[in-house]
């Protein structure tokens, strides 16, 4: 029998991920943020555009421009199946206009996870990224007209930015906390604290410090694992769309016995439940196939 998704409302708080990310007790690798790789700077421009610290389209694309990496990414993502547009993409500011402010950062930020995940290949780095991709194309589809769609997307992107950054710093390591299976995504959590001396959680919540990224994002890292006590906000969305993506098998880890779909679907509020597909394996194929687009720049 498959298990029913655990409704109890144990989540770490914003503040307490914070408190302890600056006191974490001992732990196998202790964590030092201050010496993990920055993330990409375009990223994190991108991510304040959203909180309105900046307005100009123009500005990211001179940003956008002299990197190599992050052109050639934008200009096969805007020429892929993804965006289907009727002719060739050929400039960075065409490629922009064509997709609009609010697409080209999701994409921006999509690409300097991308990025910050490069490195020796790890079988956690690898989850982690395609996890997120999952989380975002979930919750982008979730917002559906109530909510905004990219804002929902670039959540799902950021939402296990702590776990990535924990990924990036310490690949083997990381592969000790996911390698036993789990019977609930939570049950990871312990597990990450005995290796690094803090949770992802709490961690995601210190790099949103540490970056001074938009508050916004404060919640969406801390408290993504807590059951979603209302449905109708992107916080919600979000924790319902990561457990999504760990039921249709984008997660870190195995599980004993997975909620089913139709369990998680009833998370998620009524108007977002009907964005959805009503078949798993049809939401699965998308998303495999946004993966694969992604991958490939």
């Amino acid at each position: 029998m498959r298990r029913k998704v655990r409704a109890d409302k144990e989540s770490v708080g914003t503040g307490a991920a914070i408190s302890r990310a600056k006191a974490a007790p001992s732990a196998a690798v202790p964590w030092r943020p201050e010496q993990l790789p920055p993330f990409p700077a375009i990223a994190l421009k991108a991510l304040n555009l959203i909180a309105g610290r900046d307005t100009s389209l123009l500005e990211l694309c001179d940003l956008i421009r002299p990197d190599p990496a992050f052109s050639t990414a934008i200009l096969k993502i805007a020429n892929s199946p993804l965006v289907a547009f009727s002719r060739n993409i050929t400039s960075v500011v065409q490629a922009s206009m064509l997709l609009g402010f609010q697409r080209l950062k999701s994409i921006v930020i999509t690409v300097g996870l991308k990025a910050y995940l490069q490195g020796p290949v790890a079988p956690a780095l690898e989850a982690c990224w395609r996890h997120s991709v999952a989380c975002a194309a979930i919750a982008e589809r979730a917002a559906g007209r109530g909510l905004d769609r990219d804002f929902a997307y670039t959540a799902g992107i950021m939402h296990d930015i702590g776990r990535a950054a924990m990924a990036a710093a310490a690949p083997a390591t990381y592969m000790r906390v996911v390698e036993t299976e789990a019977d609930d995504p939570r049950d990871l959590l312990p597990r990450e604290r005995e290796q690094f001396g803090l949770d992802h959680c709490e961690t995601g919540a210190s790099l949103v410090k540490l970056w001074n990224l938009p508050g916004a994002f404060l919640e969406i890292t801390a408290r993504h694992h807590a059951y979603p006590s209302r449905p109708a906000d992107t916080e919600s969305i979000v924790a319902s769309s990561c457990l999504l993506a760990d039921t249709l098998g984008f997660g870190m880890t195995k599980y004993r016995a997975a909620p089913s779909y139709a369990d998680v679907l009833a998370t998620f509020g009524e108007a977002a439940r009907n964005e959805l597909p009503e078949n798993a394996e049809t939401l699965a194929a998308e998303i495999a196939t946004e993966i694969q687009v992604i991958e490939a720049v």
